[in-house]
């Protein structure tokens, strides 16, 4: 059978792939462009952003132009700096609407189940107290009286600590008084007897996050992580509790280390950054 010759191709579909490259390319600056305006805080000058993505002032200022045209970036006329504009605004804000904190730290809550086999939760801060919303367990679960719907106390669960610590709201403070005065005089010899709230507030300030043993349930220890949304808020808290003979509660820890790792992933998912 002879050979069929190549057929050389045509200057107009050479030009092609080279077009689409083009393209990308272009999109790929004008996000730069636009993620670097993002991270100087949402407003910087031209000299600034170029500097920021290492591009030349020139070529950052014809992307710039070309994203004012859609919306993406408006230019104050006073100080000539650039900000983001209402099309970038109504994207973050459909972004905001779903950011749910507990869809997003179910992978955290699984990888932490099974790298580590471990019980961990999420819980978030409803009328009667730190809640818990989604609650997982390794194959050899310890016996724990708690789950989904259950409310921790403030002052004496890390979960409850940390928001306690880290929520600066005034029904956060009522619930943590009421929880003071009934707790038994076992518990009272706990805390400060000058200023019971206020060590643990500190503790939980200094550390970022927070650890218990034997103070909430009886021969169970945890460590807790607080997860913020985009203003730094925390939202959510995720920890870990197993059995205190065989469960490292401190902070540096294995297991603190990957509750703190994965709380700060989901806070990032939520747009927060530290």
């Amino acid at each position: 059978m002879p050979a069929i010759p190549d057929i050389p191709s045509s200057p107009e579909q050479e030009a092609r792939p080279r077009e689409r490259r083009q393209r990308v390319q272009a999109a790929e600056t004008g996000m730069a462009v636009l993620k670097g305006l993002a991270r100087l805080g949402g407003r910087a000058s031209l000299t600034a952003i170029a500097a920021h993505i290492d591009e030349s002032p020139a070529k950052v200022h014809r992307y710039l132009a070309s994203l004012i045209e859609e919306g993406l970036v408006a230019q104050e006329s006073g100080t000539q700096q650039y900000h983001l504009g209402l099309e970038a605004l109504q994207i973050g804000l459909a972004a905001m609407r779903q950011a749910d904190p507990i869809r997003l730290a179910e992978a955290s809550l699984i990888r932490l189940r099974e790298r580590l086999e471990i019980t961990c939760f999420i819980a978030v801060m409803g009328n009667k107290g730190p809640t818990i919303v989604r609650f997982e367990e390794p194959g050899l679960p310890v016996t724990v009286n708690v789950r989904v719907g259950s409310v921790m106390p403030l002052l004496w669960s890390a979960t409850g600590r940390v928001f306690l610590g880290l929520l600066d709201d005034q029904r956060v403070q009522a619930l943590a008084e009421a929880e003071l005065q009934a707790a038994t005089p076992e518990q009272r010899a706990l805390l400060d007897a000058r200023d019971p709230l206020g060590p643990l507030r500190a503790a939980v300030r200094a550390d970022g996050c927070a650890a218990v043993r034997d103070t909430n349930l009886k021969g169970i220890s945890a460590v807790a992580a607080p997860v913020r949304d985009y203003t730094g808020r925390v939202c959510a808290v995720l920890t870990a509790l197993g059995a205190t003979g065989g469960f490292d509660p401190s902070i540096d820890g294995p297991i603190g280390r990957a509750v703190r790792e994965e709380a700060a992933a989901v806070s990032t998912l939520l747009g927060f950054t530290a």
